[in-house]
């Protein structure tokens, strides 16, 4: 059931304003999937990482819940993407709501997305795919090097693709004045920031 994706391990499901990238500052009803094996050390939720820790749970009580709360849902992770994303995204969207996904693309796409955000990482880089469905390219900043790799991965997106530099939480106050200093110089990237721990909400 797991791999047909008509359960998914559900590890939390809120509803809250989107805090990062193009959607900032939108109400949206965000629903977290458990499962990641990209393992980011700087990671922000680590107990996402094993599905064995949350429930299987039924899509259709997860679309039941999600319906109540926003029209717009996001799906993310863990890593979403390793799970089917057909069956979930085929029942929010029979009831006209907007899905948006939040990715490494490490896994071979799924699910049909209103918006795409493609956030890769070094240690599992993307399929081919994720690169061409991206609307948004965000990138985490945890030092310097990643500047490089931002512009990599920049080159292969499509032209439409919004793109976002985004300081990792515990190096911001180091690492926005060069990102500040970077985009103003490379102005086809723009500031993402975590308004959402700004503002102390979900």
């Amino acid at each position: 059931m797991l791999a047909e994706g008509t359960l998914l391990p559900l590890m939390e499901a809120f509803y809250t304003l989107q805090g990062e990238g193009y959607h900032k500052g939108s109400a949206a009803y965000f629903i977290r999937v458990g499962g990641c094996d990209v393992g980011c050390h700087w990671c922000d939720v680590k107990e996402s990482w094993n599905p064995k820790s949350h429930p299987p749970t039924p899509v259709d009580e997860i679309i039941k819940t999600a319906k109540n709360y926003s029209d717009t849902i996001v799906v993310t992770g863990g890593e979403p993407l390793m799970w089917n994303m057909d069956p979930l995204t085929q029942g929010l969207k029979s009831l006209a709501m907007n899905t948006h996904i939040e990715t490494s693309g490490a896994y071979p796409l799924s699910g049909q997305w209103d918006w795409f955000c493609l956030s890769p990482k070094k240690n599992k880089l993307p399929h081919e795919a994720a690169y061409d469905r991206a609307d948004e390219l965000k990138m985490i900043i945890h030092n310097t090097d990643d500047l490089n790799f931002a512009e990599q991965q920049a080159q292969k997106v499509g032209q439409h693709c919004k793109l976002y530099l985004q300081p990792e939480w515990s190096k911001r106050e180091k690492m926005m004045p060069l990102i500040v200093d970077y985009v103003m110089k490379n102005t086809h990237w723009k500031v993402s920031l975590q308004t959402h721990k700004y503002l102390n909400i979900p």
